[in-house]
């Protein structure tokens, strides 16, 4: 079952995430509000898993596990197990909770709260059974008890993720179909011609000057000879 749930929530993210790179952005303001009994039913099952969460950490700190009649090795190991299943539900399990609180139909983090306490059921499963063949009667009852109630808790949380992902899928279902619609409206919408714009705001490319040819040059004409003056007549002597 965890594993065809956790298949089956990867794929519907997968194509989810794939159909949404495709379509046009949502605007985060028309999207479409958590219906109540949604919100409801997470309150519900985070009530019930505070709960047993606080009887949880009540009855683990009553543990005796050094008085347990078995090897130092086992005891060592039992107290870790304790240890760790005290952190967990003192840190990483508010820490989902208040995730789901502010995104309740999230199917991450739903997938996380599951995959959460199937891992503290595995490990509470084993400190119970340890506890039943080493520690008190008081001690195994209490935590048999602990570990109903988280029992029911995983199983709350599976049943939700399975519904929210038949949920998502019926979603991504419409989505595929709006894309389908769109696209076959955009094919049979005739194209309008295309316009080829020229712009002629650009100034024509400047002409080079062209240089002129100045005129060849004559060759200057040779200067007439001077003509002398002609010789000074001497006056006839005087008588």
């Amino acid at each position: 079952m965890k594993l065809t749930l956790v298949c089956r929530a990867v794929c519907v993210l997968a194509l989810i995430s794939g159909a949404l790179g495709q379509a046009p952005a949502a605007n985060p303001a028309s999207s479409s509000p958590v219906p109540y009994s949604s919100v409801s039913e997470l309150n519900l099952l985070l009530s019930d898993l505070d709960q047993a969460s606080r009887n949880t950490q009540q009855d683990l700190s009553r543990l005796r596990v050094e008085k347990w009649k078995t090897d130092s090795n086992t005891k060592r190991g039992s107290q870790a197990d304790a240890d760790s299943i005290q952190r967990n539900l003192q840190s990483a399990l508010p820490e989902i909770a208040n995730r789901l609180r502010n995104s309740p139909d999230n199917l991450l983090a739903t997938f996380e709260m599951y995959r959460n306490l199937d891992a503290l059921y595995g490990v509470f499963n084993s400190l119970t059974e340890s506890a039943g063949a080493f520690g008190s009667k008081d001690e195994f009852q209490s935590l048999q008890n602990d570990l109903g109630g988280l029992e029911r808790s995983r199983r709350a949380f599976a049943d939700r993720m399975e519904n929210l992902a038949g949920s998502k899928e019926t979603e991504l279902g419409n989505l595929r179909a709006q894309l389908q619609t769109a696209r076959a409206a955009a094919e049979a919408a005739p194209q309008a011609p295309k316009k080829v714009v020229v712009d002629d705001t650009e100034p024509a490319p400047a002409k080079k000057p062209t240089k002129k040819r100045s005129p060849a040059k004559k060759p200057a004409a040779p200067a007439p000879p001077s003509q002398s003056a002609p010789p000074a007549q001497s006056s006839p002597p005087q008588p």
